[in-house]
């Protein structure tokens, strides 16, 4: 019996990435990139309740740009997947599976992904 050398179905060598398998793929991305991050809020959550000194040097490390990147990593993850769950809320009811409407939905996601988080950081910047 020979070895059977055709692609698995669907692989990458057969088939175009598309919108909705990009924003699918994302969606899982985030949801592992947010419960990673997380435990960057538990460490310095973890930090300010251990005293000062312990706080300071956490503050510093996500004061440092290497800190401010991943928050900002981390906000983007929380804005994306939350709105693509609203995304998915909608299909879970029985709406937008239509092609043009999966794509403007899918659309609507990145840019509401890049308006919330410029936003929040904006207003972040403001206050502080």
């Amino acid at each position: 019996m020979s070895a059977n050398r055709r692609p698995l179905s669907p692989h990458l060598q057969v088939y175009r990435p598309q919108l909705t398998s990009v924003l699918s793929i994302f969606h899982r991305f985030t949801g592992i990139a947010l419960s990673v991050g997380t435990l960057l809020l538990v460490y310095w959550l973890a930090a300010a309740a251990a005293g000062p000194d312990t706080f300071n040097s956490a503050q510093n490390f996500v004061g440092s740009w290497f800190g401010i990147l991943l928050l900002f990593g981390w906000s983007v993850a929380l804005f994306y997947h939350l709105c693509n769950g609203i995304r998915h809320l909608f299909w879970d009811a029985g709406y937008g599976f239509e092609l043009p409407q999966a794509y403007a939905s899918g659309w609507a996601v990145v840019i509401a992904t890049g308006v919330l988080t410029l936003l929040s950081w904006i207003v972040g910047l403001i206050v502080l």
